[in-house]
């Protein structure tokens, strides 16, 4: 896909907190996400088992029909337990606030969280709203209300 048939996004910095932070970006020509970076005054600490809401500095205006998906780092997640609440998180298109992460530590040992660090990856993807039709039964299949381990292990 050419530069000229993908979507649009546009990125809001935010005056003082994402005045020195890079853009959300892709880090390679192929990658599926866009790194977000921490945009906090002063390290933040996070104990094992704390959360936090980390701002990211920026604002985005999503293509019309697509949504954000704020995805963990595999890195953080594999070396220091580091990933997020409410995964993927969603991001509305007619969101403008600024992009937040929520950090959590599932680690063993205390996490700082520092200016500039990659802490999150942002996804575009096209969003399908259904129309909604009531019924007063659906229709039959196979497996009906199995759920949660019905196939076994």
């Amino acid at each position: 896909m050419s530069g000229g048939d993908r979507p649009r996004l546009l990125v809001q910095r935010l005056a003082s907190a994402g005045a020195d932070l890079p853009a959300p970006r892709y880090s390679t020509a192929r990658a599926a996400g866009l790194d977000l970076a921490a945009a906090v005054s002063e390290p933040l600490v996070l104990s094992p088992g704390e959360r936090a809401l980390i701002p990211t500095g920026f604002a985005v205006a999503l293509p019309a029909g697509h949504e954000g998906q704020v995805r963990p780092r595999s890195g953080l997640a594999h070396r220091h337990g580091i990933t997020l609440l409410n995964s993927p998180g969603t991001i509305d298109e007619d969101y403008r606030g600024e992009v937040k992460v929520i950090l959590v530590n599932h680690g063993r040992e205390a996490f700082a969280v520092e200016r500039g660090m990659r802490i999150a990856q942002l996804i575009i993807a096209p969003v399908t709203q259904a129309e909604i039709a009531e019924c007063e039964s659906l229709p039959e299949t196979d497996r009906g209300a199995g759920g949660f381990g019905h196939t076994g292990t």
